[in-house]
């Protein structure tokens, strides 16, 4: 019942910044933490950023800490991710993901899953 689309992707150069947005359908969407997945080609998919379902409780990956922002706002069913001091490591297609709880998000398995916004730094 919940479709995810995200938006924002781009071609930047390293230092820049860039804003990925996810907009949900439904009315439910206050229910549901959300996070942040990104996959570069050939690699792993890996966990970037969460948010419990009131905002409340973020959580973060270290090789982003600091530098990347998850928010969310409920009212708008939208849930953010400011990326700054981008780094062409950071080069991925990025997908939002939601599921019931901080917890369950952080897992990787997901109960709803976004079509993805490819993100490129060049160096």
């Amino acid at each position: 019942q919940v479709q995810l689309v995200e938006s924002g992707g781009g071609l930047v150069q390293a230092g820049d910044s860039l804003r990925l947005s996810c907009a949900a359908s439904g009315r439910t969407f206050s229910r549901y933490a959300m996070g942040w997945f990104r996959q570069a080609p050939g690699k792993k998919r890996e966990f970037v950023s969460a948010i419990s379902s009131s905002g409340g409780s973020t959580y973060y990956a270290d090789s982003v800490k600091g530098r990347f922002t998850i928010s969310r706002d409920n009212a708008k069913n939208t849930v953010y991710l400011q990326m700054n001091s981008l780094k062409p490591e950071d080069t991925a297609v990025y997908y939002c993901a939601a599921d019931g709880s901080l917890q369950l998000v952080l897992r990787g398995t997901n109960d709803y899953w976004g079509q993805g916004t490819q993100v490129t730094v060049s160096s």
